[in-house]
């Protein structure tokens, strides 16, 4: 026996004994016969292992225990039933003869060999009597030493104390590398924990300088965390964190992003109320006559970083005036009327001031600190950079003023803009949202095309918080959300192989598209999940695993606890995450709910 095997069965046999194999067992699932010395103790969740020989090697199989359950042959016999009954308890059988008996589901095998320990399968059962005990994390220190650099904590194994190991890889080949994009769902109802544990997740990829990523941020949660502003109760410094590790870290606002394309200017002028004002409601007229104003100032020579200045303005609004221009938006001579006389009343200082400016100032490109989106992108997914960049888009709107005008009440919000004695906000609302969310997607979408045509990698990681809302299972109606949800399901199938990869944060499974959900291949599955719809889409994902379901249905709701220090944050997750988890067999943990020991497992540093 090699000593490093050696080693391993001495710390093996000193670790908690709570059976032995029992009958009927099988290669996927094992029957525990529990000692008496372990039935008081608590076993649902715990990882155990046995040691065994096949084809001449030392094996070592690893699973968590998924269910107990008691049996006292007495207690069923109807006599003894009646006897019960009248007295409560006898002495002699009852207690004295129960038996316990527990279901393992083995998740990982390992086989010694000259190299150390490699992955093996289960080929044949152990025989009966075959001792069972508990994972302690010297055990798995040494089982997975050859990998220990790869390792990441996000917690304890369910309901214990050992650590359990996960490996986040970046999605290139080489060290630490998966040689290729996986798509990762974090899943939980609103409290479950889903978004801490998606920053730790990140974390994890920081780690690694040649990989990129990209936080798209519709609530501007992440945006904070990264700025030094950490919400919630887990206030984990991302900031600090991140610095530490060297990885650059970019984040930019509604303010920050300048707009390039002419159907944005179209579609965000359609959305204001500047023909609104006009007397032009939505509909066919306003489509028309926005893209007939687009084409003729881009005809002209207008660029888009020039729309905000009073001359740019000055052409539209001499194009409105013009009868021609009129009779291709209005063809009967009444609405031409109406129009006409709206407009001749018109301020053209206050349109311009307060419906034009809105609008261009998101396409000029001269204001502090602001940046074209496909500029963004270019720094994000250039791949010669030493260390590349964690970049956060901030698309909440949050730090906006709001316009305290009549757009105010259509839920607008703005950003003031000075300009010598003049001011002018920048227009947002859930459709110019939804606009550069396509707009970022279609980026990043050309970008994997093209370095997928030059033979490399992007090793991209894009985070989507609140994904059930950008690809909804059922149509979201709106024609930019239809666009959104479409480049969604489209880079969920292609993308993986050009290296970029997906997270998807969502409060529900039953609302995601069904689609992304099949191309998922690493899920983390928080509380909240467990009834109706939810539960029905989590079994199809799981496979009907019975024994993992019941399991996932014992988590509590973390806001159930006495206080925020006993909150536990229980998850359940499948897919190449673990080396402890070969063929995807359901893994369960609690998240760590202190900064401080994430933070000191994974050897990070704060300050």
């Amino acid at each position: 026996m090699e000593a490093k095997d050696k080693k391993l069965s001495q710390l093996v046999d000193s670790a908690e004994r709570i059976g032995i194999i029992g009958s009927p067992s099988s290669t996927s699932e094992l029957t525990l016969d529990i000692l008496a010395s372990a039935m008081s103790k608590k076993l649902v969740g715990e990882l155990a292992m046995f040691h065994y020989m096949q084809d001449g090697r030392e094996h070592y199989a690893l699973g968590q225990i998924t269910e107990i359950t008691l049996r006292n042959v007495w207690h069923e016999d109807p006599t003894m039933r009646s006897l019960i009954r009248q007295r409560g308890k006898i002495d002699a059988v009852s207690e004295r003869q129960d038996t316990h008996t527990g279901e393992m589901t083995i998740s990982a095998v390992f086989s010694a060999g000259p190299s150390g320990y490699r992955p093996s399968i289960l080929g044949s059962v152990p025989s009966t009597g075959t001792p069972i005990h508990l994972v302690n994390n010297d055990v798995l220190e040494e089982l997975l030493s050859p990998y220990r650099t790869q390792l990441f904590y996000l917690g304890h194994v369910y309901g214990s104390r050992p650590l359990l190991p996960l490996w986040f890889k970046h999605f290139d080949k080489g060290a630490d590398g998966a040689g290729e994009a996986y798509h990762i769902g974090i899943f939980g109802k609103t409290g479950s924990g889903k978004s801490v544990l998606a920053k730790m997740i990140l974390l994890a990829y920081t780690r690694y300088p040649g990989m990129a990523l990209l936080v798209l941020d519709p609530q501007g949660e992440f945006a904070k965390d990264f700025q030094g502003r950490p919400t919630g109760e887990f206030q984990l410094p991302l900031r600090n964190i991140v610095k530490n590790l060297g990885k650059p870290v970019y984040i930019y606002s509604v303010r920050d992003l300048v707009l390039d394309r002419w159907e944005l200017f179209a579609k965000i002028l359609y959305e204001s109320s500047f023909f609104q004002e006009l007397s032009m409601p939505k509909g066919e007229n306003r489509e028309v006559a926005v893209d007939t104003l687009v084409q003729r100032m881009e005809r002209d020579g207008i660029t888009l970083k020039d729309l905000y200045k009073r001359s740019a303005f000055d052409k539209a609004w001499n194009l409105l005036g013009d009868d021609n221009v009129q009779k291709i938006f209005y063809r009967s001579e009444s609405s031409r009327a109406r129009f006409k006389d709206v407009f001749s009343q018109a301020v053209p200082d206050l349109y311009y001031e307060k419906y034009w400016l809105p609008v261009a100032q998101l396409f000029r490109e001269d204001r502090a600190g602001a940046r074209k989106v496909e500029s963004i992108l270019f720094g994000l997914l250039k791949p010669s950079q030493k260390s590349r960049p964690l970049v956060v888009i901030d698309l909440s709107g949050e730090q906006l003023n709001t316009i305290t005008t009549q757009e105010s009440q259509a839920n607008l919000f703005g950003e003031l803009i000075v300009e010598g004695n003049k001011s002018s906000f920048l227009f947002w609302n859930d459709t110019i949202q939804a606009l550069v969310i396509r707009r970022l997607l279609e980026g990043i979408r050309t970008a994997a095309e093209g370095a997928y045509k030059e033979e490399r990698s992007l090793n991209t990681l894009v985070l989507i918080d609140e994904a059930h809302r950008l690809a909804p299972r059922e149509d979201p109606g709106i024609e930019e959300k239809k666009g959104i949800r479409h480049i969604l399901i489209d880079a969920a199938r292609t993308t993986r192989k050009y290296g970029v990869g997906w997270m998807f944060i969502s409060q529900t499974l039953s609302s995601l598209h069904r689609e992304i959900l099949d191309q998922l291949r690493i899920f983390f599955f928080g509380f909240g999940l467990g009834m109706g719809t939810e539960f029905k889409a989590l079994s199809e994902l799981v496979g009907g695993r019975s024994k993992s379901l019941e399991l996932y249905r014992l988590f509590r709701d973390p806001h159930s606890s006495f206080d925020v220090a006993s909150r536990e944050y229980s998850f359940m997750t499948t897919g190449p995450v673990s080396p402890l988890s070969f063929a995807g067999t359901p893994l369960f943990f609690n998240a760590f709910n202190t900064v401080e020991e994430f933070v000191q497992a994974n050897g990070l540093v704060l300050t």
